[in-house]
């Protein structure tokens, strides 16, 4: 069903994984997708699948409409054209996930914090939880227009339990805090922000770590517990027809918990459990 016929959403960090994800799907639900990120067709990210071509490829054949447009997240100039482009093709911005990601360009373990690497910080900070900011200081204008509307942060939250790595734990909360904040600010537009927390998802670099493809997982044991990248995008397209999605606003989200409030599913049937911590 086409619940979010005519709507226009931008998604971004949509080359791979969650992002392209949540692209297909919103697609597949009637919405024109704007997928955003550094990868294209034959200039991809090093030692990285997909791009953002192949993922409006992948939207069209499927019957739905998109476009591909480049952009680096961090940069302000990037960011800012990518907005003034959507003003200008589609006057308005109903939805927007804020997806995009560079926090694991270095191996994420668990020593503590004083014996990793600075990197770490810039790589999080400046091209996670920065580029998300940006990406919000120029967007949220053009929304603002409607007077109502969802933003998505994709994060990782349980219950403010500690995440294992420091680095990665204070800016996934960072992301937390910025869709709590913003939330107050833009309550009176009827904006919704919403930061979302997938579990293990079936990324293309995880299929790969494991040595396998989206079609043969179920061969792993370790994997049995995963969730597709689809599944978090149907997470999206559940809150974005809600029509008390306001109620959330600033409340963090888990998609295994939306699976069961909104009814869907992950694309093998599956209700796929919230993913917790252990204490």
């Amino acid at each position: 069903m086409k619940t979010l016929q005519g709507k226009i959403t931008l998604v971004t960090g949509a080359s791979r994984g969650a992002g392209k994800g949540i692209a297909l799907e919103l697609a597949a639900a009637g919405a024109y997708v704007y997928v955003t990120g550094r990868s294209v067709n034959g200039n991809r990210t090093k030692n990285r699948p997909g791009d953002i071509d192949a993922t409006v490829e992948e939207i069209e054949k499927a019957g739905g409409r998109g476009a591909a447009v480049r952009c680096d997240h961090t940069d302000t100039r990037d960011t800012e054209s990518l907005i003034s482009r959507i003003a200008s093709e589609q006057g308005r911005l109903d939805i927007m996930v804020n997806n995009v990601w560079g926090g694991n360009a270095l191996r994420i373990d668990e020593r503590p914090f004083w014996e990793q690497p600075l990197e770490h910080w810039n790589h999080m900070f400046d091209s996670g939880v920065r580029a998300q900011l940006i990406t919000n200081y120029y967007a949220i204008p053009l929304m603002r227009i409607q007077k109502n509307g969802l933003i998505i942060h994709t994060t990782f939250w349980d219950r403010y339990r500690h995440i294992s790595n420091f680095y990665y734990d204070l800016s996934k909360n960072a992301l937390v805090r910025m869709a709590c904040g913003l939330s107050k600010e833009i309550a009176a537009d009827g904006i919704a922000v919403i930061p979302l927390s997938p579990g293990w998802m079936r990324t293309e670099l995880v299929l790969d770590a494991f040595h396998t493809d989206e079609a043969h997982w179920q061969e792993v044991e370790e994997l049995k517990a995963t969730e597709s990248t689809r599944y978090i995008g149907r997470a999206v397209c559940a809150l974005a027809a809600d029509p008390k999605i306001i109620e959330r606003s600033g409340v963090p989200q888990q998609v295994g918990c939306l699976a069961e409030q909104y009814g869907f599913t992950d694309i093998d049937g599956r209700v796929v459990p919230a993913f917790l911590i252990s204490e």
